[in-house]
């Protein structure tokens, strides 16, 4: 069994969306319920942290060393981790119920984030793209957008539906951002874990969280199951690749969503755990405007 350790024990209550940047060894990640971005340096385990006014999503890093971040009120960029917010797009949706959660860049450097309902009585979540300025409605069929990935050759996206325990799959045209084709890739039983956020490794495999599963489990492009790794968390909620070779897999977790029985036995819910795996992960694109 591959070793779990907790890197950063950042008692965080929804940690999420960590992002891998090669170029300092820094790994970032949101505390969205706290309403806070943080950066762990790994070589010098230096943590530094910026609190918003409201709950971050997810965001990705931007060619020009600066961000794009999408916010309960919509997206905004920044040109360094402290700077001012610049609004690329302010939200058309009710944010008494609706906020965005999980997102990436594709290939091309556009930033695609997607949206959860929180009535969860419609599929109310949408997955939006945002390049050059405009705002494109990809997709708007589900509870909660998350586990979004793309495979090494760009011709696939993955989206999955964490309360609906599905994770579905696009063809995805990377010259034009369109994506068709929408079909089921995995559908998890009720009761053993839901599809969170997720990474593709460069062999193609998809590597999920799964949600109240207490485990990261590895999905071959053809949906099988290859592999398990238990985490010390009950709620693992994002992965991301990263570390000197690409081959370590962060996890993120959630602490708020522990009961004071299950804290007795994760005492480090709401950390960063780190499992070095047989895979190398792909590079995450940035944001090119």
């Amino acid at each position: 069994m591959t070793a779990v350790q907790c890197v950063l024990d950042a008692q965080a209550k929804l940690a999420e969306c960590p992002r891998w940047d090669e170029r300092t060894q820094t790994l970032y990640f949101v505390d969205i319920d706290s309403f806070k971005l943080h950066a762990f340096n790994t070589q010098t385990q230096k943590l530094e942290s910026r609190e918003f006014d409201e709950a971050i999503g997810c965001f990705s890093l931007a060619e020009n060393g600066g961000f794009i971040a999408a916010f309960r009120s919509g997206v905004y960029t920044f040109e360094h981790f402290n700077a001012p917010l610049t609004i690329y797009w302010l939200a058309d949706y009710d944010q008494q119920t609706t906020r965005f959660n999980d997102g990436r860049c594709d290939a091309k450097g556009r930033f695609l984030a997607g949206t959860m309902y929180s009535p969860k009585d419609a599929l109310k979540g949408a997955l939006h793209q945002f390049s050059h300025g405009q705002e494109t409605l990809i997709d708007q069929a589900a509870w909660t957008s998350n586990g979004l990935a793309f495979s090494p050759d760009n011709k696939i996206m993955y989206y999955s539906d964490t309360p609906n325990h599905v994770v579905y799959q696009f063809d995805y045209d990377l010259e034009s951002g369109t994506a068709s084709n929408k079909r089921v890739f995995i559908q998890f039983p009720h009761g053993n874990g839901r599809p969170d956020g997720a990474a593709v490794d460069c062999e193609g495999n998809y590597w999920s969280a799964l949600y109240q599963g207490q485990r990261i489990v590895k999905i071959s492009p053809a949906g099988q199951i290859l592999e398990e790794h238990p985490v010390p968390a009950t709620y693992p909620t994002m992965v991301a690749f990263g570390g000197p070779e690409m081959n370590t897999l962060f996890v993120t977790s959630s602490r708020s969503a522990q009961s004071d029985e299950e804290l007795k036995t994760f005492p480090q819910a709401g950390g960063i755990f780190a499992i070095d795996v047989n895979a190398k992960g792909q590079t995450e694109p940035r944001f090119a405007g």
